[in-house]
């Protein structure tokens, strides 16, 4: 679904969970950020903005594409606590999606530096990484998910 741009809406950035498996999730592949300077070294949800007239899933399927050079099916969305889903400033809002690769080896193509698969039964290792402060709730709302099974 595309929300459309309105004055005073933030502008929309997708993002996704990738998984190695939407049925039987064992690890999340991170991307640490190359840029802007006060991300950089950070780890984030790989994704982008939602160009005009594009829907949010399309969107999230180009820029995973373009960034990390994989095509993905999408499963479930990380609903935020917003129609526009997570608020990662005063100007932009994240929808998030779990994905899983269905061709392609990810590379860290654009905008990033390093990519990780990281295991998921590793209590806390994912929440050790030095993520953006914006993607910290989206964390534990993966979490909940993973937990309740609802990825797919």
């Amino acid at each position: 679904m595309t929300i459309p741009t309105a004055p005073g809406r933030p502008r929309q950035i997708v993002g996704a969970a990738v998984l190695d498996s939407l049925t039987r999730p064992a690890r999340l592949l991170v991307a640490r950020r190359s840029a802007p300077p006060q991300l950089a070294g950070q780890w984030e949800f790989p994704g982008g903005k939602v160009e005009p007239g594009e829907y949010c899933e399309d969107a999230v399927v180009r820029e995973l594409e373009e960034e990390l050079g994989i095509r993905v099916r999408l499963g479930a969305e990380i609903a935020g606590p917003h129609l526009q889903g997570w608020p990662l400033n005063g100007t932009a809002a994240m929808r998030v999606w779990f994905a899983e690769i269905t061709e392609g080896e990810p590379a860290p193509l654009q905008d990033h530096d390093d990519l990780r698969w990281v295991p998921l039964a590793e209590p806390g290792e994912v929440e050790a990484l030095p993520w953006i402060a914006a993607d910290r709730p989206i964390l534990v709302a993966l979490r909940a998910a993973l937990a309740a099974g609802t990825t797919g």
